[in-house]
């Protein structure tokens, strides 16, 4: 994984789900921003892919558990599908605030593969 890409990642979910969670509490259904948020992240976690695909291919192989590792990234990758397939079925303000709570999820998962591809030892 790419150092900079993973904080980017985090820090492009961390923002999304400040904006999601702040309004949904708000009173604010799901929009194209809320909805919109959540398919940069997902945007980002399909690079993110592509990345972890080709990065031990030109030597950056990953130290820790590799199975770990693309678990969290493949639910990851299925978690903003959920979470938009929930705000388009239930279309009031909780919606919204359960998209800022997978941005977090995300963030949060995004870290750990960090951790998982550069720190840990199998």
């Amino acid at each position: 994984m790419i150092g900079w890409f993973t904080i980017v990642l985090i820090g492009v979910s961390v923002a999304a789900g400040l904006f999601c969670v702040i309004a949904g509490l708000a009173g604010r259904r799901p929009s194209d921003f809320s909805v919109g948020a959540l398919a940069l992240v997902e945007a980002l976690l399909i690079v993110q892919v592509v990345l972890a695909i080709i990065a031990p291919l030109a030597g950056n192989p990953p130290t820790g558990d590799l199975l770990e590792f693309w678990v969290y990234l493949v639910s990851a990758v299925v978690l903003p599908v959920g979470g938009v397939f929930w705000a388009l079925i239930d279309r009031s303000r909780w919606s919204t605030v359960i998209l800022g709570v997978v941005a977090f999820a995300i963030a949060i998962m995004a870290w750990r593969m960090q951790v998982i591809w550069t720190i840990q030892i199998a």
